[in-house]
């Protein structure tokens, strides 16, 4: 997922803001080789962090992983499609907590 940031006078920033998915396919690394496991994708990528929603609230990749109902992936693709529901539910129904507000208002 993607979404222009709101309009500014500068020519400073990114042009689109990603989260869900979309910050996920920009993390895989393209000597990551598929089939492979959610847990080896979440090694390989060291765990980061992903945003899911355009505030900038973020749960562990391997947080995210383990709420998939499967454990292997033929592709990235299908690793992405199956990640996809995890984070609509997350963005539409989680209620950060106090850590992820203090760090989604911290200039990091």
């Amino acid at each position: 997922m993607g979404m222009r940031p709101p309009p500014s006078n500068s020519d400073e920033g990114p042009d689109v803001i990603e989260f869900g998915i979309a910050e996920v396919a920009a993390e895989l690394d393209d000597d990551l080789s598929f089939p492979a496991t959610g847990t080896e994708v979440v090694e390989s990528l060291a765990d980061p962090r992903i945003k899911y929603d355009v505030d900038g609230h973020t749960v562990p990749l391997s947080e995210a992983v383990s709420e998939v109902e499967r454990e292997r992936f033929d592709s990235k693709q299908e690793f992405l499609n199956a990640l996809h529901p995890v984070f609509e539910r997350y963005r539409n129904s989680r209620t950060p907590g106090v850590i992820e507000r203090v760090r989604a208002a911290l200039p990091l």
